[in-house]
């Protein structure tokens, strides 16, 4: 037997499981030499949210990451994960920004890209497959692993044959909730090999605590590749200790040949990191959760519930919210729970259980679920449902992609009427995330700090770990509170006035904002004619955007609020009379 390679995840997925993915690139640069010197089949450091992150929250160029990891790593090859037509956003783009963006990507460094598709729909996974292979660097094919009624080994064993006949180098079957038992990688890893001639990878997450065990199984059923991270962090909802897997494999037909010494090096220094980052470090995220195997929601999911929940004041709704979220995937079709897909059912399944009707608020990317435009759903969708969130609207049996017009040029022309040079890769930036990459380009961005490191677990509640918001109301008018930590205490960073006008007292013809959230358009002004059912508003809530509907026909008398106005469940946002 060959000896077992082994992919480290440390600078990708691990840090983005445990700490929000927010390691910067200088604390990366140091430990990369080292990292490439340890002999590992590849190291994965670019993709999935590491690029949004990058942008967003830490004012860095991730092309630039990008450009200095491959200038420090020119032994072992570089790897990212690629969302497939998604790339690293949350929606689908035209083929020319798929194109371009693998072709700079591989420009830049990447070696290896691992290509999935949300849904195991292939067809989301053919442009970025084919774009890999004109580069000439690897294509790895992603299966997305679950567990529901429409999942079969089989189904995914021809997947990976589907896979290995577009040309992908090698196969990888992408745990991302940590679900898959022992038992069930045997069964599949056999399966696979059975169909493929092309190497096989395994990337299992420690959430049940059953990824080690999994991956032993693995071994002994001929995979090629396991996905491990330096021990700082592993575990939880991150991956299995390389060390333990390197040691534990030591001596037997699975050998991996890498040299512990080192390894025990590389962890020392994330170890000093992982202290560095403690005030993101999730108790949550960083814990085994069996209850993983019941509600499958993977770890990173779950902190982004919890999120949700408490922007909603609905913290207590949490059990109620996990009840219901296998109840919305199953109308949903099965989907695996994985970005995007996993925000699109978990945010459906929050707005059920606080505005207490299903179905009552549907953000717009399940609207799009529904009607084809992600992709075809793995099992069939509840009709009922689906009749209730777009009635007669016309379903998508074609390729998604190929209703999306290229969208580089007109990229570049917005780009020209906001006066942003385009440099490089920067129109992909642009084409991907839009204001915020703007944002980004104009130079406006900053790097948010650092959470401090909690002093004591148990004296500082984990909520400290990063700031949290409040909405005050003082005589009649509405403040948001913005609190950070400070050590071990809390103190008020800042004040921002949120409404500006009294509570609006309920009156027939009142439209109230269903949940918290912003209003980003109004689609009426004073004097428009509406009926009952009309889009008056669009909201916000939790990353998603959903309509605000006016539920009598009438004249809109007053809009109380404004847009990019930040509003409370139950708070007025305008009223509708009779015509006069």
């Amino acid at each position: 037997m060959a000896r077992l390679l082994i992919t480290d995840v440390t600078l990708r997925d691990a840090h983005q499981s445990l700490l929000a993915t927010r390691m910067r690139t200088r604390d990366m640069l140091p430990i990369a030499d080292l990292m490439d010197r340890i002999g590992f089949y590849s190291l994965e450091v670019w993709g999935g949210a590491t690029f949004d992150v990058c942008i967003r929250f830490l004012n860095e160029d991730p092309w630039d990451r990008l450009r200095q990891l491959k200038k420090r790593m020119q032994r072992t090859p570089l790897q990212m994960l690629l969302r497939g037509q998604n790339l690293v956003g949350y929606r689908h783009y035209a083929d020319d920004v798929v194109e371009h963006f693998v072709a700079r990507a591989a420009e830049n460094g990447v070696d290896i890209f691992r290509i999935f598709d949300a849904l195991n729909d292939i067809r989301n996974m053919e442009t970025s497959i084919r774009a890999v292979k004109r580069a000439g660097k690897h294509a790895q094919g992603a299966i997305s692993y679950t567990v529901s009624p429409v999942h079969t080994i089989e189904s995914f064993a021809v997947l990976a044959q589907q896979l290995e006949r577009l040309g992908c180098d090698s196969i990888c079957i992408k745990d991302m909730a940590g679900l898959i038992s022992p038992q069930a990688v045997t069964e599949l890893v056999r399966a696979i090999k059975q169909r493929v001639a092309i190497p096989v990878d395994l990337h299992s997450h420690c959430t049940s605590g059953m990824a080690p065990m999994s991956i032993l199984a693995a071994c002994l059923a001929g995979v090629d590749i396991v996905d491990t991270a330096i021990s700082p962090l592993s575990g939880g909802s991150s991956h299995a200790p390389t060390e333990s897997v390197v040691g534990a494999l030591h001596g037997t037909p699975h050998d991996t040949g890498l040299d512990i010494d080192m390894l025990a090096e590389a962890a020392e220094y994330f170890e000093q990191l992982r202290d560095k980052y403690m005030g993101l470090l999730d108790p949550i995220a960083e814990r085994v959760d069996t209850g993983v195997l019941a509600h499958q929601i993977p770890g990173g999911m779950i902190s982004n519930l919890v999120s949700q929940l408490k922007s909603q004041n609905a913290m207590h709704r949490f059990p109620d919210v996990l009840k219901e979220l296998p109840r919305v995937r199953a109308e949903m079709g099965f989907p695996p729970l994985v970005t995007p897909t996993s925000q699109i059912v978990g945010t459906q399944a929050v707005f059920n259980v606080v505005t207490g009707q299903r179905y009552k608020m549907v953000s717009q990317e399940v609207k799009d679920y529904f009607r084809g435009l992600y992709g075809q759903p793995p099992g069939p969708l509840d009709e009922d449902v689906r009749r209730s969130v777009i009635g007669d609207a016309e379903l998508i049996t074609r390729r998604p992609a190929d209703l999306i017009p290229p969208q580089l040029d007109t990229a570049r022309e917005k780009m020209r009427e906001l006066g942003i040079p385009d440099h490089g890769e920067d129109v992909l930036t642009f084409a991907l995330y839009g204001d915020v990459a703007a944002k980004f380009l104009k130079g406006q961005a900053k790097e948010e700090p650092i959470a401090p490191r909690r002093t004591s677990a148990e004296n500082t509640p984990a909520a400290l770990a990063g700031p949290r918001f409040f909405t005050v109301e003082v005589d009649g008018e509405s403040f948001e509170v913005k609190v950070v930590p400070d050590g071990e205490r809390e103190v008020l960073e800042q004040v921002q006035v949120v409404t500006k006008h009294p509570p609006v007292p309920l009156a027939k013809g009142a439209v109230t904002a269903p949940m918290h959230g912003v209003i980003l358009k109004f689609r009426v002004s004073v004097g428009d004619h509406v009926r009952g059912g009309d889009v008056v508003a669009i909201m916000e809530a939790m990353k998603m955007q959903s309509n605000i509907v006016a539920h009598t026909e009438g004249v809109v008398k007053e809009i109380y609020v404004a847009e990019g106005q930040t509003l409370e469940s139950g708070e007025v946002v305008l009223l509708v009379g009779g015509e006069e």
